[in-house]
């Protein structure tokens, strides 16, 4: 255990060997989870500067701020770093839907023995 990084109170982000931490991403509001994605430290720089949150795209290798094209942007309202501060839990306000197919949440299917079903926006 890394006494100072896992009780102490100086923000030090353990990035995994490609320099990234995962963020959790829910809703202030309703505490439901809107998405999870990757951060580096340019973009987890950035969404603590400006208050909207800012990911790293593993598979367009370049950083990008949620909701820039879509204008369905997550305005961030509290930011939390887990214990070995390998991962972020990014509280925000979604200006619209979050996942990119126009789903409120990126976790709008349920797994179960048959294979998946949607999710009811109540539940």
């Amino acid at each position: 255990m890394d006494e100072a990084r896992d009780k102490g109170l100086t923000l030090n982000p353990k990035y995994d060997r490609d320099g990234l931490i995962t963020a959790v991403v829910t809703n202030v509001d309703s505490g439901e989870v809107l998405m999870v994605a990757h951060m580096n430290a340019q973009a987890l720089g950035l969404t603590i500067d400006t208050g909207f949150a800012h990911f790293w795209s593993r598979s367009r290798q370049s950083l990008w701020k949620k909701g820039e094209s879509s204008g369905h942007m997550l305005e961030v309202r509290d930011i939390r770093i887990d214990c070995d501060q390998d991962a972020v839990w990014v509280k925000a306000v979604p200006a619209g839907p979050t996942c990119h197919t126009g789903a409120r949440s990126c976790f709008f299917r349920r797994v179960g023995p048959d294979g998946l079903t949607l999710v009811d926006a109540a539940d």
